[in-house]
């Protein structure tokens, strides 16, 4: 008598959900209740009697009437903004609110003043201009990076085949209701949670909810009342049929489904902020903070000069503008989208620009083992007959290899393949070899091939008349064929030690023999040995029989052994040097799988994340069993680390204790169980090859190439970056130093006018800085980039040493741009209540500061390339694009001095040659004074490491 059930899912036996249940809509929709639990309990005639339903399926009309009552059997698209609400979003940012601010009052001043003046127009507007032309790049930046693939829906097949009436058809999953009978094969996708009714040979592979590659059988009997995924005759949406035919009933759709309680989890995980989004947003708010707090400090020191009060007010918005990186947003998402850039040419696709550095910062990595770690094709290595292990070459399922003394292991290899339904599918030119079906007998497939054998010739010769499918509880499966001679013979494969029980005999020099005890030990040992060494070891078998479908107790008693299968998953060749790359980075490797412990451990033993020889491997089942408080003493106290048998609630709590530790995880993973933990992860990392789409939704990094090497490469580029941000935040600041200095040291002196202009500042931050400042951020990575540790989450952008050295390259470019203004003003003899803005000399002086900063920025963009080593060392040509964006600053100077428009606009006047030797001098100083500073750290290391923090 509890609450309905949810849209999508039935009552068991009371048939009726109301239409107006309040969650038919909702992401957040209840999972499969009580009474629908009990299904996989019931024998097939009550399933079709709970579910209101008939072997027939349902007629149109009721199809119709629970179409209407539970909704499609579909998912909730992504949901994404506007265009124009993303547009607006660029307009957010604390630097753009500030700047329209400052906008709006420069206009309103410019209404205000009496008589008005255009340059306080000009101001308004140029500033208004400045914040569109930031939010414009913004926008173009995060809207091509972004992917807008709607991949949820993707994954539910689009079409299935159906009984309704008692007439087969094929319709759109999307209109299946529960109580509709589906038809599935091999090779088909689940559209939908269902009770089998009616199975032959069916195998499943779970891999999208599960995270376990294996195929797993099914039947249509009742099973004992426990979970729902457990249930052995259920399968669910978003699964694929790898072999059998079935019949089933539908009892779950859309969001009620297991695959749709995935989705609500992954629609519930909030999207971590990036390190840098943290830093960059704390940036803004003291940098917005020290320029409204300067600008009103020069106002309110002005005001009592006398000087007229709109005059006044646009004074202390030129400190307040010269004090904004009005160039900072738009360098930022470009040389964010320049790293975006470059990984995807090493197979790393990014979708966010922020996560790119992001990943710079990752502490631990948590992986999944099949496919990123290995290459998801199981293949035969070892094989053991007549006491004798024979070693296996290739790898994966292409037929390329051989089998060492072939001969005494052909007939293991031939009952291998019979008794087996996989099949070797070759190249069609878009596709590799592959295989359909079960990956274990595929592997067994393509180690007969390279032995010489064609399996499907000989299946021809020795056609199948029976099979008696694996199941949990025998652990074999049985196949009967009809020999050449008219005789019947059983080959049967399995767990060693159940069909070693089973087996009176063994195969040696192609005749039987006694299965002595001595021999047991021996077959035993061969098998232990094989799976000490982390491989699946099969066991295969076989004897006459006397007819073509005999009992199973005959075809699995008194059994010939003829011998031993071990194979595994490869680990992908370049993994090991990823791994290590890691370790001298710092970075903790933790594998998150749904796979077994032993086979866990195998795998990364193989590639190194586990050398010790205790590694502390931990289940799902234990991890339920941890508080918050344990599970933190977990992962504090393990240096290796193994998470097997996992669900995506327990990848997501990992995630969740590694961040509140101070870590920033990145998770990789390929199917739809993985999507909550990587979109919960600071960094989530998909699959694009053999991944699903719902696991490429919810990541913001998508591996082309699906290897965990792509990763590291990805990692030392996102470091790269972030050197690279702070290379140009000290461009950046260090010059804005060098406008504020002058106006501040004016304001001291009595100067009644500005050493430099909002426009001249609007035109070096956004004409001659933008470029180099994007060059720099275009420098390649360092060779050292990833032998140092991670840096600390809460490392701040601005740490004392980059403060150290804005101060010390602003400090010097100030000095040098005081000393020509107030030069200039006293060799002209005029007094300073005298001058006004159209006094050639004041023109004169205003154009050797704004060429000043600018002379001094192409030096000072030189001395910041290196944090320690010396440019020249480095190479003065090795980054062309930054000579060739300074010379470009330069020529916009030079025009701005010397072309009557660009007088008219900024005001200014002709330099002499003179005037350009001085201030190429103080640049020259400039960098000669920062060689020397980066000379005294390479003499003291414990300096220089700070130095690079």
């Amino acid at each position: 008598m509890g609450s309905d059930p949810a849209p999508g899912t039935p009552a068991v036996r009371e048939h009726h959900v109301s239409p107006a249940d309040p969650g038919r809509a909702a992401v957040g929709r209840p999972r499969t209740p009580g009474p629908v639990a009990a299904v996989p309990c019931l024998p097939a005639a009550d399933v079709f009697a709970a579910l209101a339903g008939g072997p027939h399926g349902l007629t149109p009309a009721e199809a119709a009437a629970r179409q209407a009552r539970y909704g499609a059997n579909d998912l909730p698209a992504a949901v994404r903004g506007g265009l124009g609400r993303r547009l607006l979003a660029q307009f957010t940012d604390l630097f753009a609110v500030v700047l329209l601010v400052a906008s709006a009052i420069t206009f309103l001043a410019y209404l205000l003043g009496r008589p008005r003046d255009a340059a306080t127009l000009e101001l308004a507007v140029a500033i208004l201009g400045v914040v569109l032309l930031n939010a414009g790049i913004g926008f173009a930046q995060e809207y091509s990076a972004e992917r807008t693939a709607e991949s949820l829906q993707a994954m539910v097949p689009h079409t299935c085949r159906v009984l309704r009436g008692g007439e087969p058809g094929e319709l759109p999953a999307r209109d299946l209701v529960p109580g509709d009978v589906v038809v599935l094969e091999a090779g088909d996708a689940v559209p939908a949670d269902c009770r089998l009714v009616r199975a032959q040979e069916v195998a499943v592979n779970n891999a999208a909810l599960t995270g376990e590659s294996d195929a797993v059988a099914r039947v249509a009997d009742p099973v004992p009342a426990g979970a729902v995924l457990d249930a052995r005759n259920c399968v669910f949406m978003g699964t694929d049929v790898v072999a059998g035919t079935a019949e089933a009933v539908v009892f779950a759709t859309g969001t009620a489904t297991e695959f749709g309680r995935i989705f609500r989890l992954t629609a519930a995980a909030p999207r971590q902020q990036t390190p840098l989004q943290r830093q960059v947003a704390a940036m803004a708010r003291r940098v917005a903070g020290a320029a409204l707090a300067t600008g009103a400090v020069v106002f309110a020191l002005r005001v009592p000069s006398g000087q007229p009060f709109v005059d006044t007010f646009v004074f202390a918005l030129g400190v307040m503008v010269a004090l904004v990186p009005e160039g900072l947003p738009a360098t930022l998402s470009v040389s964010l989208a320049i790293g975006v850039r470059r990984m995807a040419r090493r197979h790393a696709l990014v979708k966010r620009l922020l996560a790119v550095e992001a990943l710079g910062s990752t502490s631990v990595v948590c992986t999944d083992k099949t496919g990123t770690l290995t290459q998801a094709e199981m293949t035969v290595v070892r094989l053991w007959a007549n006491g004798v292990p024979h070693p296996v070459t290739g790898v994966g399922y292409a037929p390329q290899g051989e089998v060492a003394d072939a001969a005494p292991v052909r007939e293991l290899l031939r009952a291998a393949a019979l008794c087996g339904n996989a099949r070797l599918v070759p190249p069609d030119g878009r596709d590799a070899w592959r295989v359909l079906g079960d990956t274990t007998e595929g592997a067994l497939v393509v180690a007969a091939r390279k032995a010489g054998l064609d399996p499907a010739a000989e299946e021809a010769r020795t056609p199948r008349v029976a099979e008696y499918p694996f199941d949990s509880v025998r652990k074999l499966m049985s196949t009967v064929h009809r020999a050449a001679d008219g005789t019947y013979v059983a080959y049967v494969k399995g767990a060693p030690l159940e069909l070693l029980a089973r087996c009176t005999a063994v195969g040696r020099d192609g005749a039987p023999v006694a299965l002595t005890d001595a021999a047991r030990t021996e077959v035993a040992a061969a098998a232990d040995g094989m799976a000490g060494q982390g491989l699946r070891v099969l066991a295969v078998a076989a004897r006459r029989v006397a007819g073509p479908r005999p009992p199973i107790g005959d075809v699995e008693s008194e059994l010939t052994l003829l011998g031993l299968a071990g194979m595994y998953d490869p680990p992908r060749p370049e993994v090991r040097d990823a791994v290590d790359a890691c370790r001298r980075a710092g970075i903790r490797i933790v594998m998150v799988t749904g796979d077994h412990p032993l086979t866990a451990e195998a795998v990364a033993r193989r590639v190194g994340i586990v050398r010790g020889p205790d590694p502390t491997v931990v289940t799902g089942g234990r991890l339920d069993a941890l508080d918050d408080g344990g599970l933190d003493a977990l992962l504090a106290g393990s240096a290796e680390l193994l998470l097997c048998r996992v669900s995506p609630e327990h990848k997501m709590r990992v995630v969740t204790a590694f961040q509140r530790r101070g870590e920033v995880v990145a998770v990789t993973g390929d199917g739809a169980n993985d999507a909550p933990a990587l979109k919960h992860a600071d960094i989530g990392v998909a699959m694009g090859a053999s991944g699903t789409d719902v696991a490429r939704e919810a990541a913001v990094m998508v591996l082309l190439d699906d290897s965990f090497a792509s990763i590291a490469t990805a990692v030392g580029l996102g470091r790269s970056v972030y050197r690279n941000i702070r290379k140009f935040l000290i461009y950046l600041f260090s010059h804005n130093i060098a406008e504020l200095v002058p106006i501040l040291a004016a304001t001291l002196a009595g100067f009644p006018l500005v050493p430099i202009t909002a426009v001249q500042v609007l035109a070096i931050d956004l004409g001659s800085d933008v470029l180099p400042a994007l060059a720099l951020g275009a420098e390649p990575a360092e060779p050292d980039v990833m032998d140092s540790p991670p840096r600390p989450r809460r490392e701040r952008l601005f740490s004392a040493a980059v403060v150290g050295r804005i101060l010390f390259l602003g400090g010097i470019q100030a000095l040098g741009v005081c000393a020509v203004f107030f030069w200039h003003i006293h060799a002209s003899g005029i007094p300073y209540a005298d001058f006004t803005k159209d006094t050639p000399a004041y023109r004169e002086a205003i154009t050797l500061v704004q060429a000043g900063i600018v002379v001094s920025q192409f030096f000072n963009a030189l001395a910041v390339r290196t944090d320690r080593q010396s440019v020249f060392r480095a190479g003065l040509l090795s980054n062309p694009w930054l000579l060739a964006a300074g010379g470009f600053g330069i020529a916009l100077m030079a025009a701005v001095s010397y072309a009557p428009p660009l007088q008219a606009v900024f005001n200014t006047a002709p330099l002499t040659a003179a005037d350009w030797a001085v201030l190429t001098g103080f640049g020259a100083l400039l960098l000669a004074a920062e060689e020397c500073r980066k000379r005294l750290l390479r003499r003291h290391p414990a300096a220089a490491k700070e130095g690079n923090r």
